[in-house]
């Protein structure tokens, strides 16, 4: 899980705490993709409801899998392996 999501924040996906309205999902998404976060939840709907019924997994599987912006921004900075002798 914790690959995932340092993969996801790698990437630029990450929950954010500005213009968050449920978890920060759309909000995320919008600012990885340089739009706002109006524009980002009406194509979110749109997209659901052409797979009817995702919306149940779709938006909670992300809300798990993105970190939110605290958790990147409090981690420690990674340390590169020791080189093997």
């Amino acid at each position: 899980m914790n690959q995932i999501q340092e993969r996801l924040a790698h990437q630029g996906l990450v929950r954010t705490r500005d213009g968050r309205i449920l978890g920060g999902v759309c909000a995320g998404l919008a600012r990885r993709f340089g739009i706002a976060p109006w524009t980002a939840r009406l194509l979110f709907v749109l997209l659901l409801m052409v797979l009817p019924g995702s919306q149940v997994l779709v938006y909670p599987l992300l809300w798990i899998l993105m970190p939110s912006e605290e958790a990147v921004g409090t981690q420690p900075p990674r340390t590169p392996p020791a080189p093997a002798a």
